[in-house]
């Protein structure tokens, strides 16, 4: 079988094309990412906003939360 330029051409826009739909997939994964990172920045928002005496619990749970956006953002890069 033989192959003509425009049909090369058409052949490597749809594999172009199919490539760009699987990274659109990955992508909208990312969303959930995203959308987590923003609910622990408003915890923690939350937490500071909360009275400080509450017997090491609040720093605890501070720490916790910094901790799961580090990972998420580590999670976000890996993903790229």
């Amino acid at each position: 079988m033989t192959f003509t330029k425009s049909r090369l051409a058409a052949m490597f826009g749809a594999t172009l094309l199919a490539g760009a739909a699987m990274g659109g997939v990955a992508m909208a994964y990312q969303g959930h990412m995203f959308a987590a990172r923003n609910a622990l920045y408003a915890a923690r928002t939350q937490l500071i906003a909360s009275a400080h005496n509450k017997g090491g619990h609040r720093v605890a749970a501070l720490r916790a939360v910094d901790a799961a956006i580090r990972q998420v953002n580590i999670g976000i890069r890996v993903g790229r």
